[in-house]
């Protein structure tokens, strides 16, 4: 996918974050990663299941995201493929997810991560959870519309 003079493409996604919450407010942030786990990125050796968005000491960290060793007889003493990686946000992007972090339903979940001509990206957003009718109701919808564009082809 190309905008601007950057091209966009999907490293790592969260699938079933999309069935499981409602988004409320997207955000994109910048992530601190090593060389080494850029690399693993560029490779799509990662996974975002299971991982949140954490507000401490006014700054925003991603929890629970796995990156792979890029090359496991090279990687590094200690590595954690599992640690604690800062966001990189607006002072008042913080704050806005800090306080929905602080509501009662709310929380931050990590959508994709991508690449941004030579950055690498996360697409954050502040979700709610949504209930068993709410899920089965969406994916009657996305069946409805399937129908009607393979009807609309002819293939029925």
């Amino acid at each position: 996918m190309r905008y601007g003079d950057h091209f966009f493409m999907n490293l790592v996604e969260n699938k079933k974050a999309h069935l499981r919450f409602e988004i409320l407010k997207p955000f994109q942030a910048g992530i601190e990663l090593s060389g080494a786990e850029t690399k693993s990125l560029r490779k799509k050796q990662g996974s975002l299941e299971g991982a949140r968005v954490l507000v401490r000491g006014g700054e925003a960290f991603l929890v629970g995201m796995s990156i792979s060793p890029y090359q496991v007889a090279n990687t590094p003493e200690g590595y954690q493929p599992d640690a604690t990686r800062r966001l990189l946000l607006k002072k008042d992007e913080i704050a806005e997810i800090g306080d929905a972090e602080s509501k009662k339903g709310l929380t931050v979940v990590p959508f994709e991560v991508y690449n941004a001509g030579r950055y690498i990206k996360v697409r954050i957003a502040i979700v709610r959870g949504k209930n068993k009718a709410d899920k089965r109701q969406d994916l009657k919808r996305k069946d409805d519309e399937r129908e009607i564009q393979q009807a609309m082809r002819g293939k029925k």
